[in-house]
């Protein structure tokens, strides 16, 4: 009797690629070029002590300190003199100096002082470490990386400047909504894309793990559409909670800002807190969330939320990940870069395909203008929950 062949099995299977212009964010790559033009956060203001941090962000590697006069600088880790890192350099008033021969470099990497040097370094001023622009906002320190030349204002957000009576803004590094590590293990599309996928919620944060975002957020949408602007794309969603109809608009303000319009503190419907998915390189994200919050929010660390069977996040066992999935499950689990090369892409995935075609239209944008269009340096936030 002849065998039955079934075509369906993982024998031979070839390996899945994904898409580079999506996800590489290094120096000299299209997405890295972009990411470059924007401002990022890339500490808390409350983590920079009188210690000089390592900092990843965007593929590279580098220090951040405070120095004694209050200003933050950020400088490459590889001293110019003889090339040992700046970690462990001395921070003082004017700057921060290095451990090996006590070269001095200011917040802009100006060498102020030689010590072995006959009169401090009579050719000091020849000597520059590099360094990256950077200032404080929100309670983040943010920096940027790009073009001298195409520097814009670091923006504010009329949601962020317009802080109702009884509020507070509240700033952190910490996974929100359903929790996960301070450190994503995954590209930062992967987070991104998220919110182009409200769908997902219904499924993932109500069918299978049960209420993890609270009442009304996790019901099949009656009517959803997806639309560009301006300044990135938003996701409407049209819901009945009991007998009352609402209304929720999540928004993505490109290249990596969320507005999702989970914790409502305002009278008024609009989103409360917004977050930037910042690349540290190919593989691994860090979600920094800003919020106006109640002051007993003050910490605005939702990953203590008992969501997960009656435990937080960080107190399940991998029985209980397995059990109570959230977004740091099913995002890591596609592996540090998903294999776009294998996805079934369907029509409930429209909002991440609009996504994906937004992004790149940017990015073409980007590669045969060589500048971007200008923003205005207050953006107008869309996202609410009425």
């Amino acid at each position: 009797m002849a065998v039955q062949i079934d075509s369906g099995t993982a024998y031979g299977m070839e390996t899945g690629t994904f898409d580079r212009i999506l996800v590489e964010v290094g120096p000299g790559t299209p997405g890295g070029e972009l990411l470059r033009r924007y401002w990022q956060p890339i500490a808390l203001s409350t983590d920079l002590t009188d210690l000089p941090q390592e900092v990843s962000v965007l593929g590279e590697e580098l220090v951040l300190f405070r120095d004694g006069s209050g200003r933050p600088g950020l400088l490459h880790p590889r001293c110019c003199h003889r090339g040992t890192t700046l970690l462990y350099g001395k921070v003082e008033s004017e700057g921060i100096r290095c451990c090996y021969h006590g070269w001095l470099f200011d917040v802009e990497g100006h060498c102020l002082d030689q010590p072995c040097e006959p009169d401090g370094g009579r050719k000091r001023n020849l000597a520059r470490q590099p360094w990256y622009r950077v200032a404080e906002r929100y309670g983040l320190i943010f920096a940027y990386l790009g073009p001298p030349d195409q520097q814009p204002p670091l923006p504010r957000y009329d949601v962020l400047e317009e802080i109702p009576d009884g509020l507070t803004l509240s700033a952190t590094s910490r996974t929100l909504q359903t929790g996960g590590p301070e450190v994503m293990q995954c590209n930062w599309v992967q987070t991104y894309e998220n919110i182009a996928d409200p769908l997902h919620a219904h499924i993932l944060h109500g069918m299978i793990s049960g209420p993890q975002l609270g009442p009304g957020l996790t019901i099949p949408p009656r009517a959803i559409t997806y639309e560009p602007t301006e300044q990135g794309m938003i996701s409407i969603l049209g819901e009945k909670e009991g007998e009352e109809d609402i209304r929720v608009v999540l928004e993505m303000i490109f290249p990596n800002v969320s507005v999702v319009p989970l914790q409502i503190f305002r009278e008024d419907g609009r989103a409360s807190s917004l977050g930037w998915h910042v690349p540290l390189d190919d593989i691994r994200t860090k979600i920094f969330t800003v919020g106006a919050v109640p002051p007993e929010r003050v910490d605005f660390d939702s990953t203590q939320m008992p969501v997960f069977g009656g435990k937080a996040w960080h107190e399940l066992d991998m029985e209980g990940h397995q059990r109570f999935p959230g977004d740091y499950e099913a995002q890591a689990g596609q592996g540090e870069v998903t294999l776009h090369s294998e996805e079934h892409l369907v029509s409930s995935d429209r909002g991440v395909l609009l996504f994906r075609k937004l992004y790149r239209k940017v990015l073409d944008g980007l590669r045969k203008n060589g500048s971007l269009k200008p923003r205005n340096e207050l953006v107008v936030v869309q996202a609410s929950r009425i």
